[in-house]
Formats: C-alpha cells, sequence, structure tokens
C-alpha cells in the first residue's frame, strides 16, 4: 500500500507523466488534431462528455463522431444539422442527446458567443468553478430540446454534489498550459482548478493519505485539492499526472 507520499516524489511523476508521450490513450488526444483555439475549445468540450468507460471504447466513438463534423467543426455547428449522427450513440448517450448538445451549442455560436465565453461569464459572475459549472449546465439545460437521459447523465448535475470530473478535466485542458494541456483560456488562475476525481484517483489518493472523505463527491473534490495545494498551491491539478503514474507503476511493477 502506497502512504505518506512526498512532495519530491509526486512532482517527480507529474514531470514524467505530463508529457506528449502519454495522451494517446487519453481523451485529449483528440482535440490535440486541431489548432485553432474556438476548435479546441468545443472538440475538448465534446470529447470530456464522452470521457466515461473504456477508453478502448470511447475513443474511437469520439473519432467518429468528429469525422461527421468535418474539417471545421464551428461550421458543422453553426449549419444545425445534424442529420448525419443517424443511428450514432454511446452507452446512455443516444443519438438524440447527442444532437441536444450539439443543437445548443449550435445556438450558442450562432449567437456570436462561444463555450469560452460562457464559462467566462459564468465564472465572472459567480467567482467559484462549482457557481460556473451551474451556469453552464443552467444554458445547456434551458435550451435543450428533445434531450434523454443520455443528455443529462454527459452534463451531469452540479447541483446534486457530485464530484463533476469530467467538467474540471475540461477546465484543465484549457486552462493549464504544458505538452498535455492547452492553455488557451486565461479567465481562471490554474490554481483555483479543482482535481477531476474518478474512483481510481480517489482509491490511490486515500492510500497516500490525501483524501480521507469516504464518498466521491464533490466534498472529497475540495479536500483534495486543498490537500494537494500544499504541495503546490499555484498548480495542484499537475498531480492529476502524478495520481495517474502512481496507478500506472503499480499496475506494472
Amino acid at each position: 500500500m502506497i502512504t505518506n507520499i512526498t512532495k519530491a516524489e509526486l512532482d517527480e511523476l507529474a514531470q514524467k507523466y505530463d508529457k506528449a508521450d502519454f495522451i494517446d490513450a487519453d481523451p485529449i488526444s483528440t482535440a490535440h488534431k486541431y489548432t485553432k483555439p474556438e476548435e479546441i475549445e468545443v472538440i475538448g468540450f465534446i470529447a470530456a462528455l464522452f470521457a466515461y468507460g473504456s477508453r478502448k471504447v470511447f475513443i474511437p466513438k469520439l473519432n467518429t463522431l468528429f469525422s461527421k463534423m468535418g474539417a471545421s467543426p464551428i461550421e458543422y455547428l453553426k449549419r444545425g444539422d445534424f442529420s448525419n449522427l443517424d443511428g450514432f450513440n454511446y452507452r446512455f448517450a443516444k443519438e438524440e442527446d447527442v444532437a441536444a448538445i450539439l443543437s445548443v451549442l449550435s445556438k450558442l455560436y450562432n449567437s456570436g458567443e462561444s463555450l469560452g465565453s460562457l464559462f467566462k461569464y459564468g465564472y465572472e459572475t459567480t467567482g467559484t468553478i462549482l457557481g460556473m459549472f451551474k451556469v453552464v449546465t443552467d444554458y445547456f439545460y434551458s435550451n435543450a430540446e428533445h434531450a434523454g437521459e443520455g443528455f443529462y447523465f454527459m452534463l451531469a448535475n452540479p447541483n446534486k454534489g457530485g464530484a463533476m470530473k469530467r467538467m474540471n478535466m475540461y477546465l484543465r485542458w484549457m486552462v493549464r498550459k504544458s505538452e498535455v494541456d492547452f492553455g488557451i483560456w486565461d479567465f481562471i488562475p490554474k490554481s483555483e482548478l479543482l482535481i477531476p476525481l474518478d474512483v481510481h484517483v480517489a482509491r490511490i489518493s486515500r492510500e497516500m493519505n490525501l483524501l480521507t472523505r469516504k464518498s466521491n463527491d464533490f466534498k472529497a473534490v475540495l479536500e483534495l485539492t486543498n490537500n494537494l495545494k500544499q504541495f503546490d498551491s499555484e498548480d495542484p491539478v499537475k498531480y492529476d499526472f502524478a495520481i495517474y503514474g502512481l496507478g500506472i507503476n503499480r499496475v506494472t511493477k
């Protein structure tokens, strides 16, 4: 069992795994195929929403979806014709759920706004990451038509106290700047980012005595992030890579 991890050990692992060499099997790899910031933020958002279940399954699904969107995802969204999604689905997300998400994005971009401006508005008006998530999901909920269970699963309701793992992961991609993360948003300091918490991260964190809360909820996210700030108050979420690395090391030893 791993216990009492040190800052030096975490920093070493963070440096090792915060590298482009390790993104091929990560959902962020789909966004690295694009170069324009406005395309990266859209592709990254969609990729984050699909990031549940097996990577071996959802990454090919994402590649299929993005091929349907063509060379310009923004133009595809603005046209608002999603008939080529016929039969496309992934686990809880049915064709109508995916179309509902894309339709809201279509409305957003046709209004002259963007995901960046929506998240920025949410952050600047509420002053917190959680408040920002509420603004963003409220926008999607209020503008969605024909949305089913899969829509609400992918766009989790922050009022329910869940970990909001995929949203926090998306923020990491957009705000941090590294070989892996894009760093195209400057309205949120990386010191305010929250750890993307899933079952794997929670288990390893408890073994390192960095997390005591038993439930994998938003309170656990705050506890773990605050503890990681003791190692690096300016960039606590870089340790997402370290925790991932610890898990990989355990499997390969």
